[in-house]
């Protein structure tokens, strides 16, 4: 697997940083609909989640205490960390 898992959400685009992720599940609590941990213990995009993140999702992405995830809108603004 890469380095980094990139998807398109919604209008935003979100990346995951594997080398960073150490696997605090924080973002689990409020994004379980979007995230989860893989086998080595490390986040990454759960299938078939939900079209239209808002304000949940981008507080489960802020809520990482390492920064792993980043949200960047259309324009290319941080939304998150």
């Amino acid at each position: 697997m890469s380095d980094f898992e990139e998807r398109r959400v919604g209008r935003w685009t979100v990346r995951i940083d594997r080398l960073i992720c150490v696997g605090f599940g924080d973002c689990l609590d409020e994004g379980l609909d979007w995230f989860e941990l893989d086998e080595e213990g490390i986040v990454t995009f759960r299938a078939g989640h939900p079209e239209a993140p808002g304000d949940a999702f981008l507080d489960a992405c802020r809520s990482c205490p390492v920064d792993a995830i980043s949200v960047h809108d259309e324009d290319g603004s941080r939304l998150a960390p």
